[in-house]
């Protein structure tokens, strides 16, 4: 690892090496001197069609959209247990059955994305939005007809489909909005939002279940999709933007993006829309026509080089994605959030089936509220994991005479890696030996600032390292997720009837320490490891697109 890099030493051409602060040459000067300003990557252009040019209230709306939408999907995803209890009395449904369903949801989810993953590039980002919500609607109105237990698991496929869209494409919406500089804050956004509906949205469906019947949890969830399905289609504008066309013969080389303090801020003028200080038409795309309204919303946007329907290029594509697990960054992202996800099967399971008996008596309500302490720690998490890392990524730039290297965020995972293990034994030995609230409520917040931090954290790495490959790299971590939780929730029962609560979630926290451990060789290894696959990251990149 490159603790620090000489001042004077040639940036490499490296993806996710990049100058975040300009170097400033002065005769007479006997320091270096670096700009204030960060470098802005992508490179932007004057383009009236560049999201990166969009004015913040258009920006702020595509934004919270894609934010609902995440948040929408991760609570009707995870909302099904509220109404564990009643399916078993009312339809003798078992909660083996609802395990089972449990695991088919990530099945949905992990492979409908990778599925799906050719569709944003061929014919654009809102497409696959509009039909992951058909699928939500289609499988809250069949849990809402829920009569066998062929419906309760089946159902939740489509359900996990529609998940999918806000573990891969969401994170390539925001990106197209935003700069590489702002992307640890922004995730940190996206993360909260997947944390609202993960576990606020368990809370919404008790209340439902107790106040209303658990029948309408699918009704309410599906008249929710609707108006967001309508919302989408008026106002959800297509972020897919050719930028290498824009960009193309234009000084900057998009391989070596960096730019001299007076390039970087007639960029940051373009890109904020604003005409002082030497805001001119040297950056590209200032004759490009702006498109109306009814195009911008358009159902489809087909790629440039689309043949046809598309239809041998989207299975070449798909093809082409399995290339992504060649990366080391996307296996440790996997790996990461898919420990998440899959320690909350634990924990949420410990919820439904301990915490209704003695010592505690929970109703539903009183179990759902237990997720509160759980989204306060997550919410921590998401500040820290986000906002602080960006924060921090250019302090260590600044550091490193102006370079920014995409490793640098990892070293915030490192108390993660003490603070998520401690939480889960805390939570699993108070649950156990019948401890009172305070004590496992703390092992849940110290549970959801893992959730929080270790997710951003690993995504915003991947994207760092890889930034052309999001939508790709987030689809490897979709599988890889869910492939974990789908396996730890199909053994979370047997594995706690075996060993017992407390020795379970002793041993989970040791998993959750070691998976936190491989942080110390990507921050030894990572520069390293971006070095051995910049070859196949540049051919992945020819195969996809031509470049």
């Amino acid at each position: 690892m490159d603790h620090h890099t000489n001042h004077d030493e040639e940036l490499e051409d490296l993806a996710g090496t990049h100058r975040m602060f300009a170097r400033i040459e002065s005769p007479g000067q006997t320091s270096t001197i670096y700009s204030e300003n960060v470098t802005l990557v992508p490179q932007p252009t004057k383009s009236p069609n560049d999201p990166l040019n969009w004015g913040s209230a258009r920006k702020y709306w595509h934004a919270t959209l894609i934010l609902f939408m995440t948040a929408l999907t991760a609570a009707i995803s995870n909302d099904a247990g509220s109404a564990g209890e009643a399916l078993d009395e009312d339809l003798g449904i078992s909660y083996d059955v609802q395990n089972i369903a449990a695991g088919v949801l990530f099945i949905g989810i992990g492979y409908w994305a990778l599925l799906a993953s050719p569709m944003p590039w061929l014919y654009g980002r809102k497409i696959q939005y509009l039909i992951c919500l058909l699928a939500a609607i289609g499988g809250s109105i069949w849990f809402a007809r829920i009569q066998t237990s062929n419906d309760t698991i089946w159902n939740q496929l489509f359900i996990g489909a529609s998940e999918s869209c806000a573990e891969t494409v969401a994170q390539l919406s925001l990106s197209d909005l935003f700069f590489q500089h702002q992307r640890g804050s922004v995730l940190g956004v996206y993360i909260l939002a997947t944390s609202i509906g993960t576990f606020l949205g368990p809370l919404i469906a008790g209340y439902i279940s107790s106040n209303v019947g658990w029948r309408w949890i699918g009704w309410t969830s599906t008249i929710i999709c609707g108006i967001t399905l309508l919302v989408f289609i008026f106002t959800l504008e297509e972020t897919a933007f050719e930028r290498d066309n824009i960009l193309s013969g234009h000084l900057i080389s998009p391989a070596n993006p960096t730019l001299s303090e007076e390039g970087e801020k007639q960029a940051f003028n373009a890109a904020q829309g604003s005409p002082e200080n030497g805001y001119t038409d040297e950056l590209p795309g200032a004759t490009d026509p702006k498109k109306p309204y009814w195009k911008s919303i358009a159902l489809v946007t087909p790629a440039p080089n689309l043949v046809g329907f598309g239809f041998k290029q989207y299975f070449v594509r798909l093809f082409n994605t399995l290339r992504v697990f060649y990366f080391p960054a996307v296996l440790y992202s996997g790996l990461q959030w898919g420990a998440q996800d899959a320690w909350l099967s634990f924990y949420l399971t410990v919820q439904q089936d301990n915490w209704y008996d003695a010592p505690w008596y929970y109703s539903d309500q009183a179990v759902s509220i237990m997720n509160v302490p759980t989204l306060i720690g997550a919410i921590i998490g998401c500040v820290y994991g986000g906002w602080f890392s960006d924060y921090f990524m250019q302090w260590m730039a600044k550091r490193r005479g102006g370079i920014s290297e995409a490793e640098d965020r990892l070293w915030l995972m490192l108390p993660s890696g003490l603070i998520n293990p401690a939480g889960l034994m805390l939570f699993g030995i108070g649950s156990g030996k019948g401890f009172s609230w305070p004590a496992p409520y703390v092992g849940l917040a110290m549970i959801g600032f893992g959730w929080g931090c270790a997710g951003d954290l690993g995504m915003a790495y991947l994207m760092d390292a890889y930034p052309d490959m999001v939508l790709e790299g987030m689809v490897g971590v979709a599988v890889i997720n869910n492939t974990l939780a789908c396996i730890f929730t199909f053994v979370c029962s047997f594995w706690i009837d075996a060993s017992g609560l407390s020795n379970t979630f002793i041993a989970i926290g040791v998993l959750s320490l070691f998976f936190h451990a491989l942080t110390i060789p990507m921050l030894w290894y990572g520069k390293s490891a971006r070095r051995w696959t910049a070859k196949k990251y540049r051919n992945y990149l020819h195969l996809r697109d031509g470049r």
